[in-house]
C-alpha cells in the first residue's frame, strides 16, 4: 500500500484526522489505512468509527492488523509498543 494512502494517528483532536480520511476519498482513492501505536490506538479505532458511521456511509472495514514493535527509549532500553492497522475501503 503506497504511503500516500496512509493516516498516521497521533496526538491532535480525532476530527483532524477524520478530516485527512474524508478529504482522501473524495480524492478518489478507494483504500486508506489508518496506523497507530500505542495510546493512540484507541484514537485510530475513534476516527474509523466517525468516518464510517457520519461522513462515508458506503465505507466498510476492509482489514484490521495488530503487532508489537519494539522501539528504543531515550535510556537506552528498549519498549514493546502495541500498533494497529484498520484498512477502510469504499
Amino acid at each position: 500500500m503506497a504511503e500516500e494512502n496512509t493516516v498516521f494517528i497521533g496526538k491532535k483532536p480525532a476530527m483532524n484526522y477524520v478530516l485527512a480520511v474524508v478529504t482522501q476519498f473524495n480524492a478518489g482513492i478507494d483504500e486508506i489505512t489508518i496506523k497507530a501505536r500505542g495510546r493512540s490506538i484507541s484514537r485510530a479505532v475513534d476516527v474509523a468509527e466517525i468516518v464510517r458511521n457520519r461522513f462515508v456511509q458506503d465505507c466498510t472495514v476492509k482489514d484490521i492488523n495488530i503487532s508489537t514493535e519494539s522501539l528504543e527509549r531515550e535510556e537506552g532500553n528498549m519498549a514493546n509498543v502495541s500498533s494497529i492497522e484498520i484498512i477502510l475501503a469504499k
